[in-house]
């Protein structure tokens, strides 16, 4: 095994974006990729360490930035405000989304027809969108990510199959919410599954977010649990 990892610039438009991604330079020819979308602080060490497990699986692991070269946030108020913009705006979000998906494809290790994504928080929210998008990605798979659906994309086909990864006491993902995200997932006929890992609560994958005032504590086991749940589903949708 000899891992490389490396960052590769790719635009939106005019925003300059930049890419962290890992692989397995012993393995010979093209491989899966995973897209990994990162949380409301933006693309940081978090995501880095999980593009480098992946490539230790075998993938091109490929974190994804939403906000623009070099731009992470340094406090919640920061986080809120470079994440809220893609809130409002959903059609932005999957057009930034979009555009890594196709930088993804453009790396001459990864098989552009075994492409796969996941997400943690807002990330997790982004790969439901890019799912929803009707993009051709094999599966998505969210990690305490926010559930609530645009209205705008709602009757358009999903071609990804849907593993979402949910803490039971998460306070920005209400049962109601888990409620709506179900029958969205029915009525239009995806493959879809949700854990729900009680006593859990939101950012249970992240020990650097752990805030338990404001809903989010890092556990272990749901951690691990969680992480094996993706591993299998990676296997699954790349067979």
């Amino acid at each position: 095994m000899a891992i490389i990892s490396n960052t590769v610039s790719y635009m939106d438009g005019d925003v300059v974006l930049e890419a962290f991604f890992a692989f397995d330079e012993a393995l010979v020819g093209r491989r899966p990729a995973v897209l990994i979308n990162h949380t409301w602080v933006g693309r940081d060490d978090f995501v880095a360490e999980k593009a480098i497990k992946l490539a230790e699986m075998g993938y091109v692991g490929f974190a994804v930035d939403m906000y623009g070269k070099g731009i992470v946030g340094t406090s919640p108020e920061q986080n809120s405000a470079l994440m809220q913009p893609f809130m409002e705006d959903r059609v932005l979000l999957q057009k930034r989304l979009l555009a890594a998906l196709y930088a993804v494809k453009l790396l001459p290790w990864v098989d552009d027809h075994n492409i796969a994504a996941i997400g943690f928080c807002f990330g997790g929210l982004c790969v439901l969108d890019l799912a929803r998008s009707g993009a051709d990605v094999k599966g998505v798979v969210s990690f305490h990510g926010m559930l609530n659906a645009p209205s705008h994309s709602l009757d358009k086909p999903i071609k990804a199959k849907v593993l979402a990864l949910h803490g039971h006491d998460d306070p920005m993902a209400t049962p109601a919410q888990v409620l709506a995200f179900e029958q969205e997932m029915t009525l239009v006929g995806v493959d879809w599954q949700l854990h729900c890992y009680g006593n859990t609560a939101h950012a249970f994958t992240n020990p650097v977010a752990n805030d338990p005032e404001n809903g989010m504590v890092y556990r272990t086991l749901a951690d691990h649990r969680s992480w094996q749940a993706m591993k299998n589903f990676l296997v699954e949708v790349f067979a």
